[in-house]
C-alpha cells in the first residue's frame, strides 16, 4: 500500500526495500510471509516500514496470490453454546496466519442449502465445517466447493477434526457403574447426529451388559428438553443419567429439584466441566471438552490445505478428559431413594 507523508511525498514498497538495503521482492516477502525470509531481515524491512511510515496493504497482498484472506467456519446453528469456543479458537489461530474469520450458519439437513453454501465457498479460501447432522453425501457435496475441515465428525474422504467425546462417555459410564449405580439412563441428542451415535453405541459398548442401560430420546441439545425428560428418568428407577449435551442436563436437573428429587444425592447427572464449575457443581461427573483447542486444529488442519490439496484426507481425535468428583460426592450420589 501506498502512503503520503505530510509534505505529500508518495512511499512505496520501493522505498522500503531501498530503506532496508534489500530487493523489492525480499521487503514484500518479509511484510507477507515472514516464514520465508531470515529473522534479522523481517526485522530490518519492518523497521524501514516503520519509519517511512509503510503499511502493508494484506487485502492486495492476498489477492496477488489469488486469495481472498477470509475463510469461513459454517456452523448449523447459533444457539448451542458448544460452538462458541470453537470459533474462538479458529479465530484466533487464523488471526495468527493474517486470516479473516467470517461465521455463516446453514443446516446442511439436505440439498436444498448447497446451493447457498456455494456461492459462500467462491468468496473464501476455505471452510471449517462444524455439520453434526444431515446425510453424508450432503456434507460431502459441501466439503467439495473447495478446502475443507470437517469438525466433529467424520465422514469417509474428507479431512476432519473430532473431540472424542464417545471414549469419554464411555469412560463416565464405567465409573458411574464401578461406583456402584446399577441403572443408568442416556438421554441422546439431536436426530441424526453423528456424535449421538458414537456415544450412544460406547456406553452401551462399555456397559450394557453391566448396569440395566435405558436409551431416551433423541431430543434437541436445549434445556426445555430436558426439563421434558424428568418423568421417565424418574420412573426408569436409574440413580444416574449421561445427557447427550449439558443443556439437557441442566434442564433435568431443574426439574427433578422441582419434583424434590435430590441431584447430585438421589439421581446424579453428569456434564460439561466448564459449565459445572460455572454454577458451582462440581461435586458432578463432568468431562472436558476443550472447544477451543478443537477450533484452532481444525484451522490448523485447514492452512496447508490452502496452498495446495493434500495427498490423502486425514482424519485426528482430540483426548476427552473425565472429570471424577471427590468420594464424597459419590457416596452421596448413591444415597437411597
Amino acid at each position: 500500500m501506498r502512503r503520503r507523508d505530510e509534505g505529500g511525498t508518495v512511499t512505496t514498497l520501493a522505498d522500503v526495500a531501498a530503506h532496508a538495503g534489500v530487493s523489492k521482492s525480499t521487503a514484500s516477502r518479509a511484510l507477507s510471509r515472514p516464514d520465508l525470509v531470515a529473522p534479522e531481515t523481517v526485522v530490518r524491512v519492518r523497521a524501514a516500514a516503520a519509519a517511512l511510515g509503510f503499511i502493508p496493504n494484506r487485502a492486495a497482498s492476498h489477492l496477488a496470490r489469488g486469495r481472498s484472506g477470509i475463510v469461513a467456519l459454517v456452523v448449523p446453528t447459533l444457539d448451542n453454546a458448544f460452538f462458541t469456543p470453537i470459533i474462538a479458537g479458529a479465530q484466533e489461530r487464523a488471526r495468527e496466519s493474517d486470516l479473516q474469520l467470517t461465521v455463516a450458519v446453514h443446516r446442511l439437513d439436505d440439498a436444498d442449502g448447497l446451493d447457498e453454501l456455494e456461492r459462500l465457498a467462491r468468496q473464501v479460501d476455505g471452510c471449517i465445517l462444524v455439520a453434526p447432522r444431515g446425510p453424508d453425501d450432503i456434507v460431502r457435496a459441501a466439503g467439495a466447493f473447495g478446502p475443507t475441515v470437517l469438525v466433529d465428525r467424520e465422514i469417509e474422504g474428507m479431512t476432519s477434526i473430532v473431540a472424542d467425546t464417545a471414549s469419554a462417555f464411555a469412560e463416565l459410564a464405567t465409573r458411574l457403574a464401578e461406583a456402584g449405580h446399577r441403572g443408568i439412563v442416556y438421554l441422546g441428542g439431536p436426530e441424526g447426529s453423528w456424535q449421538d451415535r458414537q456415544r450412544s453405541a460406547a456406553i452401551d459398548a462399555a456397559v450394557g451388559e453391566r448396569v440395566e442401560l435405558t436409551a431416551l430420546g433423541p431430543f434437541p441439545a436445549t434445556f426445555a428438553a430436558g426439563v421434558a425428560t424428568a418423568d421417565a428418568v424418574i420412573g426408569s428407577g436409574a440413580t444416574a443419567v449421561v445427557p447427550y449435551a449439558t443443556s439437557i442436563g441442566l434442564g433435568l436437573v431443574f426439574a427433578l429439584r422441582a419434583r424434590g428429587v435430590a441431584s447430585p444425592g438421589e439421581i446424579v447427572v453428569s456434564a460439561e466441566r466448564l459449565v459445572a464449575e460455572a454454577i458451582g457443581a462440581d461435586d458432578v461427573p463432568a468431562i472436558d471438552v476443550d472447544g477451543d483447542e478443537l477450533g484452532r486444529e481444525a484451522m490448523a488442519a485447514l492452512l496447508p490445505m490452502l496452498v495446495a490439496p493434500p495427498s490423502a484426507p486425514t482424519r485426528r481425535r482430540l483426548d476427552v478428559s473425565v472429570h471424577w468428583p471427590a468420594a464424597q460426592a459419590a457416596e452421596n450420589a448413591l444415597s437411597p431413594r
